[in-house]
């Protein structure tokens, strides 16, 4: 796939794409800051944005607001966000905008070579990857339980929210993958997110596990 790169350590810069390189992507653009990665998402539309959280000037959350900026321009892009820390100011933003496609990872997580280029293809595939420490500040911010889930649901939609597929959360659980699938149908029936093409159920149903307002559509 072709992946934009931002992040203002050049050693890390150059580390992540010799490892995406190496596992068969090409990355068109490694930049190191915030408005050169918005300038190089929208010209060169990629499969998949990477960039970190802290960049100039400010070294606060320049990279956060770069990818919020890309993905209202372009609901469809698909943006991982790498952080030291985890940073709520935007990151709610972020996970509210578009129609799935976004990660946000700990750079920790990169040093899991293997589970970090799976969430390289899961998030360029359209599908929702957050780190653990990510779900459980979320959640701190926004106690109020989702009412009707019985715990074992809410245990699924909790790794779900994680961006487990069926079969990773059948082993998290020690259950079968058809066991999961009847819990996330029943949970998709009480949130009432009933079947339909236009609507993404899976990251409809982490939004409001997360408290987060659903994705806003581009009007074209």
């Amino acid at each position: 796939m072709r992946i934009v790169l931002a992040d203002d350590s050049l050693l890390l810069r150059e580390g992540l794409q010799l490892l995406l390189t190496e596992a068969g992507h090409d990355v068109v653009a490694a930049v190191g800051d915030g408005p050169s990665f918005v300038e190089a998402a929208l010209s060169l539309r990629p499969d998949l944005g990477l960039v970190d959280v802290r960049m100039p000037p400010s070294h606060t959350d320049e990279g956060l607001r770069a990818a919020v900026a890309v993905r209202r321009t372009w609901p469809a892009s698909r943006v991982i966000v790498l952080s030291q820390y985890v940073e709520l100011s935007y990151a709610e933003e972020l996970l509210a905008t578009g129609d799935g496609g976004t990660g946000y990872l700990l750079k920790d997580r990169v040093s899991d070579i293997d589970e970090f280029l799976d969430s390289v293809q899961r998030v360029a595939a359209g599908g929702t990857v957050l780190d653990p420490q990510v779900v459980t500040q979320l959640m701190r911010r926004h106690r109020d339980p989702l009412s009707g889930l019985t715990p074992r649901e809410t245990e699924v939609l909790a790794l779900m929210a994680q961006g487990r597929s069926n079969a990773s959360i059948a082993e998290a659980m020690v259950v079968s993958p058809g066991a999961v699938e009847k819990h996330t149908q029943r949970i998709f029936g009480k949130l009432g997110l009933l079947p339909d093409d236009t609507a993404h159920r899976r990251v409809l149903a982490v939004l409001a596990y997360l408290r987060l307002p659903p994705p806003r559509h581009s009007e074209s």
